[in-house]
């Protein structure tokens, strides 16, 4: 569908690697609580191995093998199972509740305020996240990310990708799903909502998961928009 007949009328982004470096602050911020209590930790492994228990968790809620449960709950719930494979202990309580909320103070991509600020000059732009509207709330304080609205999954008691959380959030916005686009550095979730009808706008987040990664590689005419950062979104979308 051609971006000239028919623009997008809402921008929804992911969240975690495409709005904001989780793996990079993770890691600076486990180093310094290294320094402050004579830790020993990987913490580059142990990001990773936060991350990669994320999708996993997910399922087994959208699976009803758990509870509904937020994101800031399973987080903690992979993090305790971490901090015992890892060997990290003495930590107090409120250490661990306050290392857990890291994902509250994740810094964002240097593209991401400037890219923002101008697609929200001609668009509406709002989250549409896993992370609960908590975290999302204190991320954006923290990171001074410029959202119109906070869409998160949390509000449909469903997880990205299943099909009410795409179709909620341009409901949410009063778009249509063909007047919506999800802004995301993942082709999994772009193709998900793709299927539901939305436009996709790919951005190349090469450092997401390191510098030794290449990210993620996508065919030329998988999503509407294919760029390497948001300023080149805004650009596309003569925004």
């Amino acid at each position: 569908m051609s971006l000239d007949r028919s623009p997008p009328r809402a921008l929804v982004f992911d969240i975690f690697g495409t709005v904001v470096d989780w793996r990079s602050s993770i890691i600076r911020e486990g180093q310094a609580l290294s320094l402050r209590l004579g830790l020993a930790a990987d913490w580059p492994a142990l990001a990773d191995a936060w991350r990669a228990g994320y999708a996993p968790a997910m399922d087994k809620v959208r699976r009803g093998e758990l509870p509904w449960l937020n994101i800031d709950s399973l987080h903690r719930m992979i993090l305790d199972q971490l901090l015992f494979e890892f060997g990290i202990g003495g930590m107090e309580p409120a250490e661990i509740d306050h290392l857990n909320r890291v994902w509250h103070r994740l810094r964002p991509w240097p593209d991401a305020v400037e890219g923002l600020t101008r697609l929200k000059r001609r668009f509406v732009i709002a989250t549409l996240s896993n992370g609960n509207m908590a975290l999302l709330t204190h991320l954006s304080k923290f990171a001074g990310l410029p959202w119109d609205a906070i869409v998160s999954a949390e509000l449909f008691k469903r997880y990205k990708p299943d099909p009410e959380v795409y179709l909620g959030a341009a409901k949410l916005l009063g778009a249509t799903p063909e007047r919506t686009m999800l802004v995301a550095a993942h082709p999994d979730d772009l193709t998900a909502a793709k299927a539901c009808g939305l436009r996709t706008a790919f951005v190349s987040r090469p450092m997401e998961f390191g510098p030794t990664s290449r990210g993620h590689v996508v065919g030329r005419d998988d999503f509407d928009v294919i760029v390497n950062d948001f300023n080149a979104v805004a650009q596309r979308l003569a925004a």
